[in-house]
């Protein structure tokens, strides 16, 4: 499924080319990024950098944090010392311990109280920093997004643009708070921790931090290792929602063909692979929160037996050794984090590749430098031996060939053939959804390539036969493409499209809302409404691609004689499978294959004998679902 519907009559012939993107799964993705990017990490950064004043804050309170917490274990220390003092027949007299103890404990306090007040500003200014680059990034895709060609959207899938805008983009807002700051945090904290315990004792300094490259590689590995597998999990996590949603959606089929135990056959099975993998994280995680602190409190273990022996033996005091412990116990967080540190460098390259693959993406369709808009003056639309592939403009790819005519105000082109035969392509050409691969289109002898893209659409409008409507009220879905038109236009526009009757009768009238992608209204319903909103902008080109397929012949008929007003001002293209809605146009266009096979007015097609006339008798036979409507008085050309 993609997230714009390619032209019917031809589906793209390569599955990803030159606008597709990466088919991995995220999982594998990241298991093959063992290679940092550091043109990636390197972007966010300066991107994290452009708030100079932020960026400054956050780091100079993650130093001042770090130096704070530092200084509690030799306080901690003394006040060891002084209590010893207190209990022991020491020199000092016990009022000096007391205050001593004192000065130290609060002390403690202090640091302790700072320390936090720096990791709050720390904190603060860090995930705000974050949340700028998100506001900023997530602009910049949903622009992207809206720019991107329609090529483009035809190959990728919706889902993994959500993804990357949402989940992808959460990675690399997360970056500096978790991988940037964590690592200075972490740099000043073991490096300065290292520091102080080598000049305070270097035996118990090195037995002291003995556990932190164990532990320091045990914590990456296992993060690397937990977040591949949480990446796995939601892949197993998407098969099942996506079986319960087409369960639920397809509930009537389901139960039609009496196929609830194979559809529980099928949930059962992808929950049992999601329950695999769960229960590997945990034994993962379990397994390395063990080993890890194991090795912390080895190291523990020895520290205590060797400054053990060096008190009894006078070499250092008791205070020393709460102070390397203390030391010990302040590392033990942060050495535990360096894996939530190497992840959150591995999971910004991973995810700010798939992120910048979208945005940095050159749209197929664009404007050409200082492209000029296009004047109107008397809205002739014309092909001019157009062909065009969706690959390689080659014979065997082709969907158009050679395709020519014209249609200018008043008149009216109608285009019909069998499927696939290249008549939705042609709509999707007049507003450049797509670019010619041979020949021109032009409109007033104004190739449309050489043009303003939304002055070329605000000239050109295009019904298509899928009738997308928003989650929105039916008013608002008629003005979606002129929001500022009043009630009186969007009514006008509403009863040309023969819906306003209809809505008028609603409780809530045009303020009524019409459901997810419009499920309140019936297939002729939403077609009429988005007829309503192509002809509300008053468009010089007025291309219907066979969007009146689900609507009756009388309706139609009549939506046809309300259209007439103004007709004389814009060119008309009607695209349709049942000849009774083209057959009073100007001309009309077999296309066969990509070519115009046969062309000329109803009347001198029937004439021909040829497959237009074959066609139509079909249509006309009785009990055909597709019956000719005969043409009223005056409609036929």
């Amino acid at each position: 499924m993609s997230s714009t519907t390619a032209p019917t009559d031809a589906a793209p012939t390569d599955p990803i080319g030159d606008e597709g993107l990466s088919g991995t799964p995220r999982a594998q993705q990241f298991a093959e990024g063992n290679k940092l990017e550091v043109g990636i990490l390197w972007r966010i950064t300066r991107m994290g950098l452009a708030h100079r004043w932020r960026m400054a804050l956050a780091a100079g309170a993650t130093v001042a944090a770090a130096f704070f917490q530092l200084f509690i274990p030799r306080y901690v220390g003394e006040a060891v010392d002084s209590a010893q003092g207190l209990l022991g027949a020491g020199a000092a007299s016990p009022e000096m311990a007391r205050e001593a103890l004192f000065a130290a404990g609060m002390m403690v306090l202090l640091f302790s109280v700072m320390r936090g007040l720096f990791t709050l500003m720390q904190n603060y200014h860090g995930e705000g920093i974050g949340h700028c680059i998100g506001y900023e990034l997530r602009l910049a895709f949903y622009e992207q997004v809206q720019r991107l060609s329609f090529s483009f959207h035809d190959k990728v899938h919706t889902g993994d643009l959500i993804t990357r805008g949402m989940l992808d983009l959460e990675g690399v807002r997360m970056f500096i708070s978790t991988g940037l700051i964590r690592t200075l945090l972490l740099t000043v904290l073991i490096g300065g921790s290292a520091y102080l315990l080598m000049n305070t004792n270097l035996t118990l300094g090195l037995l002291a931090l003995s556990f932190v490259p164990f532990v320091g590689w045990r914590s990456a590995v296992a993060r690397l290792k937990l977040r591949w597998m949480w990446l796995l999990m939601q892949e197993r996590l998407s098969v099942i929602t996506r079986r319960m949603e087409e369960n639920l959606t397809g509930i009537r089929v389901v139960r039609a063909f009496s196929a609830q135990k194979f559809e529980l056959e099928q949930f059962e099975t992808a929950s049992i692979e999601t329950l695999k993998v769960a229960i590997k994280r945990v034994t993962v995680r379990v397994a390395n929160t063990t080993v890890m602190t194991f090795a912390f409190f080895t190291s523990m273990v020895l520290v205590l037996w060797f400054g053990g022996l060096q008190v009894v033996d006078g070499e250092i005091t008791v205070g020393v050794l709460a102070e390397v412990l203390t030391f010990m116990m302040i590392l033990q967080m942060p050495v535990r984090q360096i894996g939530m540190m190497v992840n959150s460098f591995a999971r910004a390259s991973t995810c700010g590749s798939r992120l910048f693959e979208v945005i940095d993406r050159d749209p197929r369709i664009k404007d050409q430098e200082a492209a000029p808009d296009l004047k109107l003056e008397k809205g002739v639309l014309r092909f001019e031996d157009v062909r065009f592939s969706f690959g390689a403009d080659s014979s065997d790819t082709r969907v158009l060939d050679g395709v020519s005519f014209s249609v200018g105000p008043g008149e009216t082109l109608g285009i019909v053939g069998p499927p696939g035969s290249g008549k939705s392509t042609i709509a999707h050409l007049v507003p450049r959804f797509y670019d010619v691969t041979g020949g021109r289109v032009t409109i007033d002898d104004q190739d449309i390539r050489e043009v303003s893209l939304e002055s070329l659409r605000e000239a050109v409008s295009v019904v298509q036969q899928d009738a997308f409507l928003f989650t929105a009220s039916i008013e608002n879905n008629i003005a979606y493409g002129d929001p500022w038109s009043d009630g009186e236009r969007i009514a006008r526009a509403n009863r040309s499209a023969q819906l306003h009757d209809y809505v008028a009768k609603l409780p809530a009238g045009y303020e009524t809302l019409v459901g997810e992608r419009g499920v309140s209204l019936s297939g002729g319903q939403r077609q009429r409404l988005s007829i309503a909103r192509g002809i509300l902008s008053d468009p010089s080109i007025l291309v219907f691609d066979d969007s009146t397929a689900a609507v009756d012949a009388a309706t139609e008929r009549r939506i046809r004689m309300a259209l007439r007003e103004g007709q004389d001002k814009r060119a008309t293209v009607i695209i349709s499978h049942r000849l009774g809605s083209l057959m009073h146009a100007n001309e009309i266009l077999f296309v066969e294959a990509g070519r115009v096979v046969e062309r000329g007015s109803h009347d001198a097609l029937m004439a021909q004998g040829g497959r237009y006339h074959d066609l139509y008798r079909l249509q006309s036979r009785p009990g055909d679902d597709h019956g000719v409507e005969v043409a009223a008085p005056g409609e036929a050309s």
